[in-house]
């Protein structure tokens, strides 16, 4: 008898990074807050998960990051202001992203050794269940979401799923590759993975964009991960050590990427979720024309 894959209830997101690619804006101000048109990167980042029925999301946070715990919280005296002068539709926003009693739990990643080491410091909340790993940085403008894709996924294959997209050759050592040993559609078995390969080393231009559902078992080999590429303990390199007694499977997600971590990206991201809104996509279009 076949058994079903242990349900995808908890998810982690590594939030303790200083946000360097996007300083001066990130020095007061936790980059995962920074608005992509009226709302905060992370705002995108909470829905996806909820979307994909994950009900505990887990931040590993750092310093000066209180801000993140601060925004999915009351805000009574602003939230008593908009009663007061009737403005119910944006109440009713803030309303909704408000965090449910237990959702969120929130720990610090003291030192910044990488991201395999953040997922690390989440363990003891995660326990011994399958967990989701998205980064908080990365929206990918999608219907369905691409964590609910790879949860359906997940719960027919079980194992461990990782998201991918396609990257140009020149550009695959700027990233975590995978290995694939087969493909059918958009899903590939996987062989093994590579963190930032050298130029022309690559085993594919599959990269892995941030969106990951992991086993367990993945905390035990993060405890004694050596350092990887860039000094630091990569998550990449804790997974292709799993890989040896566990099934990965890549899945190539529909939807657009956009690195909100990076100066352009974060442009790019405000500029194309803006011309897709009914409310302001003709006023976002006149304001790009005026400019161009």
């Amino acid at each position: 008898m076949t058994t079903s894959p242990a349900r995808l209830r908890k998810a982690v997101l590594p939030v303790a990074g200083l946000g360097t690619r996007v300083l001066p804006g990130t020095k007061t101000t936790p980059k995962e807050l920074l608005n992509v048109v009226d709302r905060p990167i992370l705002s995108y980042i909470v829905e996806e998960a909820r979307e994909a029925g994950i009900e505990h999301i887990v931040f590993v946070t750092g310093r000066a990051k209180q801000a993140i715990e601060d925004y999915f919280d009351h805000q009574i005296e602003l939230e008593a202001q908009l009663a007061a002068k009737g403005k119910t539709e944006i109440l009713a926003a803030m309303n909704a992203e408000l965090a449910t009693a237990g959702e969120m739990s929130f720990t610090r990643q003291m030192q910044p050794k990488g991201l395999g080491h953040a997922v690390w410091c989440a363990r003891d909340i995660i326990g011994h269940e399958p967990f989701a790993v998205i980064l908080p940085d990365v929206i990918v403008d999608s219907q369905p979401g691409a964590l609910k894709q790879l949860a359906d996924l997940y719960a027919q294959v079980g194992g461990n799923v990782i998201g991918v997209e396609a990257v140009p050759e020149s550009e695959t050592h700027k990233y975590g590759i995978v290995d694939p040993s087969s493909r059918d559609g958009r899903r590939f078995a996987m062989k093994g993975m590579v963190e930032k390969p050298k130029q022309g080393t690559a085993p594919s231009n599959m990269s892995i964009s941030g969106r990951y559902i992991l086993q367990p078992e993945i905390f035990d080999l993060l405890e004694t991960q050596e350092s990887g590429a860039g000094g630091e303990i990569q998550l990449t390199d804790a997974m292709d050590r799993l890989m040896k007694t566990q099934t990965f499977t890549a899945y190539e997600y529909e939807g657009v990427t956009h690195d909100c971590g990076d100066k352009i990206g974060l442009l790019r991201a405000n500029l194309a979720l803006a011309l897709k809104r009914p409310d302001l996509k003709e006023a976002a279009r006149a304001a790009l024309e005026s400019l161009l």
